[in-house]
């Protein structure tokens, strides 16, 4: 059996003592001999963090990493330019104003940063600043959406503060850079809508009793369906301004839609008195081509298919008009390019392309007939379609009209 004396109790406690400090003191050796890190070394472990929160598509994990970039280093335009972008998108405008605009100051080429300022500014009803920095950014930006979001900001401000011009100029770019853009064009059909109120109230207080004012009514008139009150309007412009141009040719465009048994004679000889007013109205001879043809006049109709040509090679109803007259004297090789620039110029034509497949048949060229008479189909179709949407809008006369021009082009 062991004894315990009080020494060896004492030496133990000792040992297990110096044991346990000799182990602090190995733990903590590490400590002591490691610097901390760098804040250049912080930035770099922020910035990894941050960037991997994006891959993952963690934005709001990735807004305390560049937040804390930027109390570091207050000098870093990328770490303020994604910090403003990530803020901006989170919907904090005002918090995203200072990053982006401090960006941009260290890095004024920066386009999209200060459209993206321009329309936090905006959001956050500050429309002065709003303005200045969207019309900078906006002539700069390449990328197409962000282009578009600007422009559509401007056109928005333009219309609040009634510069009408600049709101018509800034959609018409949207609309070259994208046509088949639906909130683009809507857009522009609201606002050219407003331009159009704006001007037919502003006509009617200068002028009420002016030959443009009927001019005006009439065209409103024949938009509504309204045939018998626009003739009127325009015979009452006549009146007031004989020589008004354009005035006889419409009057005559909306003769050709009445159904009064002398409206074609009637409508000749307003297309006449337009050519007497103005000799480089190719759209009046195009027109007295047409009236010769329905008579049965292939000579006076290619007369005035030519000379409406000569005076607009490019209209593809003058190509169309003069290849039907050629085609009626039986010369399809001369009416065969004339169909094909009409088809160049206007692919969507239904008329050129059912008279170009009607002289690829003639010639034995069955491939191309048959794509021709597709396209016909395919066009057709369209128009009919476009044709019912007009009628439910109440935008056109009324049936009328389109059989009076498909027999007009036929």
């Amino acid at each position: 059996m062991a004894i315990h004396s009080p020494y060896t109790s004492n030496m133990r406690k000792l040992k297990r003592t110096l044991s346990l400090f000799a182990l602090l003191l190995t733990a903590a050796v590490p400590c002591f001999s490691q610097s901390a890190p760098s804040p250049q070394q912080q930035v770099q472990e922020h910035t990894r963090k941050a960037q991997e929160y994006l891959r993952e598509n963690r934005p709001d994990l990735a807004v305390p990493e560049f937040k804390a970039i930027v109390a570091l280093e207050p000098s870093n335009a990328d770490a303020r330019g994604n910090l403003g972008v990530l803020l901006f998108f989170q919907g904090a405008y005002t918090d995203a104003i200072p990053q982006l605009r401090a960006a941009l100051k260290m890095q004024p080429s920066l386009a999209k940063i200060q459209a993206l300022l321009g329309m936090a500014e905006k959001r956050s009803g500050d429309l002065h600043a709003a303005t200045g920095d969207l019309e900078k950014a906006f002539p700069k930006l390449k990328e197409q959406k962000i282009r578009i979001d600007a422009g559509m900001e401007l056109i928005d401000i333009y219309s609040k503060t009634g510069e009408m011009d600049k709101a018509a100029a800034t959609v018409s770019v949207l609309r070259e850079l994208d046509p088949a853009n639906v909130e683009t064009l809507y857009t522009a059909y609201r606002l050219y809508s407003d331009l159009a109120d704006e001007a037919r109230l502003s006509l009617i207080v200068v002028a009420p009793n002016s030959a443009r004012t009927h001019q005006m009514m009439a065209h409103e008139l024949a938009r509504q369906g309204n045939t018998a009150e626009a003739i009127a309007n325009y015979r009452e412009a006549l009146k007031l301004e004989p020589n008004l141009p354009g005035l006889h040719f419409e009057l005559a465009e909306m003769l050709n839609t009445s159904s009064t048994p002398d409206a074609p004679q009637q409508a000749e000889l307003e297309y006449r008195a337009a050519l007497a007013v103005d000799p480089f109205d190719e759209k009046s001879e195009c027109r007295l081509g047409d009236l010769a043809a329905a008579k049965g006049d292939t000579a006076g109709s290619l007369e005035h298919y030519q000379r409406a040509l000569k005076l607009q090679p490019a209209d593809p109803e003058a190509n169309i008009g003069l290849a039907k007259a050629l085609m009626a004297m039986n010369q399809p090789e001369k009416a065969l390019p004339l169909l094909e620039n009409a088809v160049k110029l206007d692919p969507t034509s239904a008329v050129a392309h059912f008279r170009l497949s009607t002289i690829y048949r003639q010639m034995g060229r069955a491939e191309d007939a048959k794509r021709e008479i597709a396209q016909y189909q395919k066009y057709k179709e369209m128009k009919e379609k476009l044709r019912e949407v007009y009628r439910q809008m109440r935008l056109e006369p009324d049936k009328k009209v389109h059989e009076d021009e498909d027999a007009r082009q036929q």
